[in-house]
């Protein structure tokens, strides 16, 4: 039987649409045993250039699209909620509730969070299996990965990673699924370790992030590592479910049958994945 994955993007620029077109072609190649169940888009045509793209685009492939502006809905009382948090809630599971009405017309196995830039409700979270991509390891920093990036270079680490985890109600707490790791330090970004050490003699790491902020050498290295591998952790993700190696049952990670203490590590395929 086919996996079917269901897929939620903002669609906001290229990354989400070389996701999208990522998993496709595996789809297409026969190395993702998948078919994409339906894309939900917080966004409408005509709001922005690059989600007018990623909207053509999924039109082009002949998915099954739910197009409901975030932006469109109930504006006056999402503006209200950038003040209030208590309306914010309000709005957000009013929205999660008009999402749900329109894709539960459509089965899916997974649901994947791929560049969508909303938080989930709690009816949400607990309605379906959603799955998101963190950019640090299980026992990393938690934070956007801008933050992530900082905190590493902040303890002077010596690996990350990237991890795929369930969405719950608790923001991006929810547990992880799967992972990988990568190493940083070697011959090729110990220099950038050695040139932020010399900084650090003149100054704090607050001025270099104020100063410096994305443009800073280690910073983007530390970021092509990571993102390098986050889709083919994401590809990987889903082969592990649509082969049944790892399911999610009553919110838990299950491997083998098993309620699952640790996630699934993936550093091995992902390494070879992207040696190819």
């Amino acid at each position: 039987m086919v996996y079917k994955i269901g897929w939620f993007s903002t669609g906001r620029g290229p990354g989400s649409r070389n996701l999208l077109k990522t998993i496709l072609d595996n789809i297409g190649s026969g190395t993702l045993n998948a078919e994409i169940s339906f894309v939900f888009c917080s966004r409408e045509q005509g709001e922005a250039e690059g989600s007018d793209r990623y909207l053509e685009m999924v039109k082009d492939h002949g998915l099954n699209l739910i197009a409901f502006s975030s932006r469109n809905y109930k504006p006056e009382m999402r503006k209200q909620g950038t003040l209030n948090p208590d309306t914010m809630c309000k709005w957000r599971i009013e929205y999660d509730r008009e999402i749900m009405q329109r894709v539960n017309h459509y089965q899916s196995n997974i649901n994947v969070l791929a560049g969508y830039m909303l938080i989930v409700g709690d009816e949400m979270c607990e309605k379906y299996d959603l799955i998101n991509l963190h950019p640090a390891s299980p026992d990393g920093p938690a934070g956007t990965w801008q933050e992530v990036i900082w905190k590493l270079i902040g303890e002077g680490a010596t690996q990350s990673g990237v991890m795929i985890h369930l969405a719950t109600k608790d923001l991006d707490e929810g547990p992880p699924i799967t992972y990988c790791t990568f190493p940083l330090r070697d011959s090729a970004i110990d220099p950038l370790w050695e040139r932020h050490r010399q900084k650090l003699k003149a100054k704090s790491l607050e001025q270099i992030i104020q100063e410096e902020g994305v443009n800073n050498e280690l910073f983007k290295e530390i970021r092509k590592r990571g993102v390098t591998r986050e889709l083919p952790l994401i590809v990987q993700t889903l082969m592990t479910f649509s082969e049944g190696k790892v399911m999610i049952k009553d919110k838990q990670v299950m491997v083998a049958g098993k309620v699952q203490q640790k996630p699934y590590c993936l550093t091995d395929q992902i390494e070879a994945f992207i040696k190819e």
